[in-house]
């Protein structure tokens, strides 16, 4: 095997296996910091002698073993142990620890994501940390994913590692009645996980989606009071219902209002309606419960031919009204074009047009360009479908961009918009 066949067999590991890794040396580290330097230690080594000796059959364990055995030479570097006891205590922790994480957790990644939305942690970067620990993302989809910039995501994950390090918050299995706490943070990664996973042009986030879905499904049934986190469930499965009809045949962007919805999953629909009903039935109404609401809307509303979207405006003004997010604002607007026409949804977004989060985000140009040629301001509407195009970094999107950007204006010299 040659080098580079060897940093692709590396790279996929880590893209697919980083978070359980770093949750199995945690348990023995009690320290995330320390857990990833292992790890990467571990990831030189197989660089280095996996072109030369093969890739081994249990890539993983090979990793964590080697992880493992570094660990232990730092450990007798730093302290000199006049006899074993001090070494079996530290076993007969970590073996109490691993089974009453199997006993509560049944996956080890999920320990080490309620650990990072630990308290003491700065709120700010809390899922921010889930996302890079846990699941492997890089700061730069992360900082995407929060819209602030790709420094400014990285200093906040430096500065958390240095705190959790410094100020020696646990590695632990949280108890039962201080999971409801860090829920929160948790849920928001996971729903970037999903949304980064759903964006199919970044490389590497292709197991995202099926992973976010599967440890949200593992927090509902652990957590089986928490309507929000059924709620976060309902909408991935409502969203992933409709992947299929996402690219037609020749992997071009279909709109929802375009999809073939043959090729819909009626049951993952089924799955996601009856966890919405669930929720809703318990508690006060949420960021997670409304989101599903207006996905479950979209559906119907292709479904059955009923209008909804007067229910989906409704819903985002709740949404808005409770997260005062941009995003929430953005598509707000969108939905207020169906109600009361594009000039009024242009006046909305007149409100967020300075807002530094949202001039980077391809989807708030995209559908300014859309709401100025419903108006039939084509010159405003082209120029902001360049925009759109030039921030878009999936190729089917920006494909159907540029045809709506050539049906817009006939003439329009394309080739330099790229």
């Amino acid at each position: 095997m040659n080098s580079d066949k060897a940093r692709q067999v590396v790279e996929r590991i880590a893209r697919e296996s980083y978070g359980r890794l770093v949750a199995l040396l945690v348990v023995r580290t009690r320290d995330v910091v320390s857990a990833e330097d292992l790890l990467a230690e571990a990831f030189a080594a197989a660089l280095e002698q996996w072109p030369t000796q093969g890739v081994p059959t249990n890539p993983d364990g090979w990793l964590v073993t080697v992880a493992q055995r570094r660990h232990l030479d730092l450990l007798r570097r730093g302290q000199v142990q006049t006899n074993g006891e001090p070494h079996l205590q530290m076993l007969a922790s970590e073996i109490q620890e691993a089974t009453r994480m199997s006993e509560e957790l049944p996956d080890r990644r999920l320990v080490l994501m309620f650990a990072c939305a630990h308290p003491l942690i700065e709120r700010g970067a809390r899922a921010p940390l889930i996302l890079q620990t846990v699941l492997g993302i890089t700061a730069k989809a992360i900082a995407s994913a929060f819209l602030v910039s790709p420094a400014s995501m990285s200093q906040r994950l430096v500065r958390a590692k240095a705190h959790i390090k410094e100020s020696g918050i646990p590695f632990s299995v949280p108890d039962q009645n201080e999971m409801p706490e860090r829920l929160n943070a948790v849920l928001e990664a996971l729903y970037a996980a999903y949304s980064t996973g759903w964006d199919e042009a970044q490389e590497g986030t292709s197991e995202l989606a099926p992973e976010a879905i599967w440890l949200s499904s593992l927090i509902a049934k652990m957590l089986p009071e928490e309507p929000e986190a059924k709620a976060l469930l309902a909408m991935m499965l409502y969203a992933e219902a409709r992947r299929n009809a996402r690219r037609d045949h020749e992997g071009c962007y279909v709109p929802i209002d375009e999809q073939d919805v043959a090729l819909w999953d009626r049951t993952q629909i089924s799955s996601a309606e009856k966890l919405l009903h669930a929720c809703n039935r318990s508690g006060p109404t949420g960021r997670y419960q409304l989101e599903a609401a207006i996905q479950s809307a979209h559906i119907a509303q292709r479904l059955t031919g009923t209008n909804c979207w007067p229910a989906i405006l409704s819903l985002y003004d709740h949404l808005v009204s409770l997260t005062n997010s941009p995003v929430a604002m953005l598509n707000r607007a969108a939905a207020l074009a169906e109600v009361a026409g594009p000039d009024a949804a242009l006046a909305e977004l007149s409100g967020i047009s300075n807002d530094k989060r949202i001039l980077g985000y391809q989807p708030y140009w995209a559908t300014l360009g859309h709401l100025n040629l419903r108006a039939g301001n084509v010159e405003a509407g082209c120029e902001a479908l360049r925009v759109a195009i030039g921030l878009s970094t999936d190729h089917a999107v920006r494909q159907h961009l540029r045809l709506r950007l050539r049906t817009a204006s006939p003439g329009q010299n394309l080739s330099a918009v790229d």
